[in-house]
């Protein structure tokens, strides 16, 4: 595919089979996490291959709507404001270790082997939440939803009110409400 994202990310180590296709279980740990494409020179080569399996996301919106919290060691920064603003949205005197957070991710993002979808109202959601409508991905910007692809975003649409189904979880929900404010893909960025 010529479309290229702007983070990667991992769900805990490798769960690819030795032919690159998925095993049963998508996930070898809790700790599901966003990085940046490239951090101290590092080379990963193969794709899928020792270690660890890739994934990569369009934009940070679409990584926490998969469950992927900022990484600590490659984001550091950001991973301290998302915390922070957990800490936040929960009341907490202090930021939830890594595996705090990663505990109650992992109760919100799967349905047995599934994605989690919540439901939600459209007209109480923050930026950078995505929904399903209509059987259509979307984010939530502003007064507006963009329609999410591979590629970026589209034309922005009335975002309106009433019920959505929600992807991302609801702790990223109150993280996003509390001040985290996530990287958009350039193609959020219109007009």
């Amino acid at each position: 595919m010529p479309e290229r994202g702007l983070f990667l990310g991992n769900r805990g180590g490798r769960f690819h089979r030795d032919d690159r296709t998925i095993g049963a279980r998508p996930w070898a740990s809790r700790q599901w996490i966003c990085c940046v494409l490239s951090f101290k020179g590092r080379r990963r080569s193969p794709l899928m291959g020792r270690g660890y399996t890739e994934l990569f996301f369009l934009d940070e919106v679409t990584a926490l709507a998969a469950g992927h919290r900022p990484c600590f060691e490659c984001r550091r920064a950001d991973a301290t404001r998302f915390a922070a603003a957990w800490a936040r949205a929960k009341g907490l005197a202090k930021p939830p270790s890594a595996p705090e957070m990663d505990a109650v991710l992992h109760g919100e993002r799967l349905e047995g082997r599934g994605k989690r979808v919540h439901s939600a109202r459209l007209e109480n959601l923050p930026d950078g939440v995505m929904v399903i409508r209509e059987g259509l991905p979307f984010a939530v910007r502003g007064e507006a939803l963009l329609p999410w692809s591979y590629a970026g975003y589209g034309e922005p649409e009335r975002g309106g009110a009433g019920p959505a189904e929600l992807l991302t979880p609801p702790i990223m929900v109150e993280a996003l409400r509390a001040g985290f404010a996530p990287v958009w893909h350039p193609s959020a960025e219109r007009p």
